[in-house]
């Protein structure tokens, strides 16, 4: 295989990712679905469908981002509503790289994936607004992925410490992010529907950037304005299957066995009355995201097949089911192809080492395809559409059926760094790391895998 093919590979699996991103600009997408004229507000239901709209004359709007994409949904909002119509002054609340200055909107900058003591007081802050709201006014939330740790408010008896060890639990425990956000919904008094609790009767709607696999607004940000199915006794079993249940804060297990006995009230459901005032609009998700990259690796002239747009297993499995699906296909391609995914996987850490679940499934791809033999020219991305691959600087990692042969040549091997979840470390070494910078959204993460025929 030659230098060029592998360079236009690599190129083309960039900007077949890069425009995956762009398809979930967050300030385009409240845009689109919000119009003010005159005294009227309208807003878009379904962006899927023109005719299903909420208009009102609401004398004030309070305007409240929190998530990955907060900034620029709040600097949509602002530049569409007047600014006499803004009750105070808006609040954008957004991990500390995609903060940014922007004209009338308070900016916060919190804790992600633990949420920390800035995220508390804003949340705090929040919830005194909200308590003077008069009934002639709107509530807009606008919620993207990372609101969940953005946005802590530990239920009375609870820490932020605790919460935050028992996520840090979660997180290194391999659970999904259903389950992360179940526990979660039961150690807030924000998440699971409790904010609208806390608004209604006054009127509520949210635009929602979906960061999960199925755009379930239930778990986004973990629900905070939707009925939540979820129960303590559910919490308890997520903690107690991942084998954390000893590990987690006393006063955790306290919290919850007391909700499981009905001491302490359970999460606001489907049926409640604090919803009938609530609506939501889904203004961009994954499928949104890998929609355009199936549509850009089009344009480059590559023949498609969607692997997966569901993709939620252990990162290291998701690669090897990757290449299993690969190797019966390869001898009888004869154009080059693209096969995508997207989704969100999991790690479940047992080693020291450093990476996040894209940089451990592109290293692990690579290993699988050795394993496997693919005999194919070949490259694979596997990136977050946030910028940032656990605690790291990296969105990703970008491999090819070199990357081995580069780390051997440094004398690394490539298992033993996998099996300590140090893909951040091979990637750098073999100059495969995907570094986007903070890119202002979040919609999960995107797979790409360019095959080139012998």
């Amino acid at each position: 295989m030659t230098a060029t093919t592998i360079s236009t590979l690599r190129k083309d699996a960039l900007s077949i990712f890069q425009q995956g991103i762009d398809a979930a600009d967050p300030y385009q997408a409240v845009k689109n679905c919000l119009t003010v004229a005159g005294n009227h507000i309208e807003i878009a239901l379904d962006i899927n469908d023109g005719t299903k709209k909420r208009s009102g004359s609401w004398s004030k709007v309070h305007i409240i981002a929190f998530g990955k994409a907060a900034c620029r949904m709040a600097q949509a909002a602002t530049d569409i509503i007047p600014a006499q119509r803004i009750a105070g002054k808006a609040i954008a609340i957004s991990n500390y790289d995609n903060v940014i200055d922007l004209k009338n909107v308070e900016v916060v900058g919190a804790g992600h994936p633990a949420p920390d003591s800035a995220g508390h007081k804003a949340a705090k802050g929040i919830v005194e607004q909200l308590k003077n709201t008069q009934n002639d006014e709107l509530v807009l939330m606008l919620i993207s992925g990372g609101g969940s740790a953005l946005l802590p408010y530990p239920a009375t008896g609870i820490s932020l410490e605790d919460k935050q060890k028992t996520t840090d639990l979660l997180l290194a425990s391999g659970a999904n992010i259903k389950q992360i956000n179940c526990v979660r919904k039961h150690l807030s008094q924000l998440k699971g529907g409790q904010l609208a609790e806390l608004v209604a009767p006054i009127d509520l709607h949210s635009f929602i950037l979906s960061d999960v696999i199925d755009d379930d607004l239930s778990s986004i940000a973990s629900g905070p304005t939707v009925a939540d199915s979820t129960t303590f006794k559910d919490a308890i079993n997520i903690l107690t299957n991942k084998a954390i249940w000893d590990k987690i804060p006393v006063s955790v297990q306290g919290l919850l066995k007391k909700g499981e006995q009905g001491q302490i009230k359970e999460t606001p459901k489907p049926n409640a009355d604090c919803f009938k005032t609530v609506s939501h609009t889904l203004i961009g998700s994954n499928t949104i995201s890998l929609n355009q990259s199936i549509k850009a690796a089009k344009e480059l002239a590559y023949k498609t097949e969607l692997f997966s747009s569901s993709l939620c297993d252990e990162a290291r499995d998701s690669a090897e089911q990757l290449v299993l699906y690969v190797k019966p296909i390869e001898h009888s391609l004869t154009h080059a192809t693209a096969i995508l995914a997207g989704g969100e996987s999991t790690v479940k850490v047992t080693g020291t080492g450093l990476g996040g679940r894209n940089q451990e499934m592109a290293l692990a791809f690579a290993i699988a395809a050795e394993k496997h033999t693919l005999k194919s020219h070949w490259t694979f991305l596997s990136g977050g559409t946030d910028g940032r691959d656990g605690p790291t600087v990296a969105a990703g990692g970008l491999v090819d059926l070199n990357t081995l042969d580069r780390l051997r040549q440094s004398k690394i091997d490539p298992e033993s760094l996998l099996n300590n979840n140090d893909s951040y470390s091979a990637l750098k070494e073999s100059q495969d790391l995907v570094i986007t910078g903070a890119t202002g959204t979040n919609v999960a993460d995107l797979q790409i895998l360019l095959i080139q025929p012998e």
